[in-house]
């Protein structure tokens, strides 16, 4: 993702800027979402692996990456602290 872009995009709900998920960080996610265990902040289950995603600095909250475009919608964030094993 540019770095352009990261420089200026956020949390829309909290202004937390963001960074790309670690290869761990999407690993674990993608595990809870393969399980279904994961719900985004709308309570939805979340459908579909998550080939690249966005982290708030804060480890928070993660968004969607789809094909190069994130998805900075407040329902379709994906709480970090439904995450038991999610990486320190």
């Amino acid at each position: 993702m540019d770095k352009r872009l990261l420089d200026i995009l956020c949390c829309p709900v909290s202004k937390t800027p963001v960074r790309p998920l670690t290869s761990s960080e999407l690993g674990a996610v993608n595990k809870a979402i393969d399980a279904g265990h994961a719900l985004n902040v709308g309570g939805t289950a979340v459908a579909g692996r998550l080939g690249e995603g966005l982290i708030t600095i804060d480890r928070k909250v993660i968004y969607r990456v789809e094909d190069g475009i994130p998805v900075m919608l407040p329902e379709e964030g994906i709480g970090t602290t439904q995450f038991s094993d999610f990486p320190a």
